[in-house]
């Protein structure tokens, strides 16, 4: 268990610090892609903007205790491992996912498509953290 907590704790300062950095840098380099998020389908009145910072450690754990669980199932390299853990996850929790939010809410294709390149790049960037960490 104190393999699971540590890893998802590094993997989560590591996404944090990524994919908020992340942020400021496609809002700079691609705000038309911005513009969509100024729908009121979304929260922008701040009083869940704590739930919005704490995701990369919510999914950090969360991933590190599936890495635990099913690390096994990984073989090769460390880098190998980490690749095919993002890919996997991709494959069956945010394909579905994204899926679901495409045909659900007004979103365009391209929103939809960038929220599973994020998810994907954390997925890959925490499989690559466990596999070394936790291997």
């Amino acid at each position: 268990m104190k393999k699971v907590l540590i890893s998802g704790l590094i993997a989560g300062c590591i996404l944090f610090v990524l994919s908020y950095g992340g942020l400021f840098l496609a809002i700079r380099f691609f705000p038309k892609w911005f513009t969509e998020y100024n729908n009121p389908l979304f929260n922008s009145d701040g009083s869940r903007d704590m739930l919005f910072y704490l995701h990369a450690f919510i999914i950090s754990f969360a991933l590190s205790w599936f890495w635990d669980r099913f690390k096994g199932l990984f073989k090769g390299q460390f880098l190998i491992r980490g690749l095919e853990f993002g890919f996997v996850y991709s494959v069956v929790a945010l394909l579905p996912v994204m899926w679901i939010s495409f045909s659900s809410l007004d979103v365009s294709i391209v929103m939809v498509l960038s929220w599973f390149g994020y998810g994907l790049m954390q997925a890959i960037i925490a499989g690559l953290v466990f596999a070394k960490v936790n291997p």
